[in-house]
């Protein structure tokens, strides 16, 4: 009678333990399930210090998953030794990855990035694989270091070799140029494309050289006078001849693994998002990549508001953690707001929530 009672005490505890694992796993990630049953597993994920990745990726995980079906999955870069806040100025920060073990694309903006020895197997197994990845703006320069995800694959090269290009440079003036997508002739009827019309990101045009005849090209960005969504595309200026290009598709494959194929646009900043036909051109191509069949106007209407902070740098050590965004704050029937950035240009072209 004694041992069978102590047994029922130590499965309650264990029951108990692993409860509270299950609890506090969850705490570092957002995940929303679609309404039905799930046409597959998308994981996003945010990290970057300048673009607001932490804001634009719970935004589509909610359209993904609410309008289109798909179980989502929002990693973030967190606080240091294991702080329950986001912290996207920690470049340690990202947790969660094992989630990429049952996912069917990668969504990913992050920025110099260096995760650790366990968490880069993880995105290793990813790419071995070959499945699809969606690259955001700074996915360019995605990690940082000389660390391995394979024999021929280093944190470094990720941006290169896995979406087709690295950190060049901008292209436009940063916070004074904004760009405007223009279709590459022959890529009007591509699916990626279906239901998108011009682009408009207040997000400069970055410099892209490394793309090769192996990629396709579906949009360039022209530079436009201001951040204006309404200003002049700068016809004149040399260095929209030619204009860069915005948003491509790329073959991939690491020498150990399956061959995958990549997209990626160097748009992506919180407020680029704005546009509606920006957000239609990230879901036809998740649809795509897993896929589906594109629709011809995919919906893209914000599940939750948007409240987009301009981009910038924050050098302010305590600001995160005086912040304290947890990732459940990004839920669905959840807003987050806060102020831009000192010093950030007026943009007065987003929504804004009532006082």
């Amino acid at each position: 009678m004694l041992l069978r009672h102590l047994f029922g005490t130590l499965a309650l505890l264990v029951l108990s333990c692993v409860s509270c694992t299950s609890f506090l796993s969850a705490a570092d990630r957002l995940i929303l399930e679609p309404k039905q049953t799930a046409k597959g597993h998308i994981v996003l994920v945010a990290g970057d210090e300048e673009y607001r990745s932490e804001e634009v990726m719970p935004m589509l995980a909610k359209i993904l998953s609410q309008k289109h079906g798909y179980k989502c999955t929002v990693l973030f870069s967190m606080g240091p030794d294991g702080a329950q806040y986001i912290d996207s100025n920690n470049q340690q920060g990202l947790r969660g990855l094992e989630s990429l073990g049952s996912a069917d694309l990668l969504i990913i903006a992050t920025r110099f990035r260096h995760p650790d020895a366990e968490q880069a197997k993880h995105i290793a197994s990813f790419l071995k694989s070959g499945k699809p990845v969606i690259g955001l703006r700074t996915a360019t320069h995605a990690f940082q270091g000389g660390e391995k995800f394979s024999d021929d694959l280093t944190f470094d090269q990720f941006g290169r070799q896995v979406l087709g290009e690295q950190w060049v440079s901008h292209h436009g003036h940063h916070k004074v140029e904004g760009a405007r997508s223009v279709v590459e002739p022959g890529a009007e009827m591509h699916p990626i494309l279906r239901g998108v019309s011009e682009i408009f990101a207040p997000s400069d045009v970055y410099g892209v050289v490394h793309l090769t005849d192996a990629d396709q090209i579906l949009l360039r960005g022209a530079i436009t006078e201001t951040l204006d969504p309404a200003s002049k595309t700068l016809v004149d200026d040399q260095r929209n001849k030619p204009m860069q290009p915005l948003a491509w598709l790329h073959p991939y494959k690491l020498s150990d693994g399956t061959a995958g194929k990549s997209f990626c646009t160097t748009a992506g900043a919180s407020v680029d998002f704005v546009d509606e036909d920006l957000r239609r051109l990230i879901v036809n191509a998740a649809i795509m990549l897993t896929g589906g069949e594109v629709p011809d106007k995919a919906d893209v209407d914000y599940v939750d508001p948007f409240y987009p902070t301009f981009y910038g740098f924050i050098n302010d050590a305590s600001y995160y953690k005086t912040l304290n965004l947890k990732p459940e704050d990004f839920g669905l029937g959840k807003a987050p707001h806060r102020d831009d950035p000192a010093g950030s240009p007026k943009w007065p072209h987003r929504p804004v929530p009532k006082k």
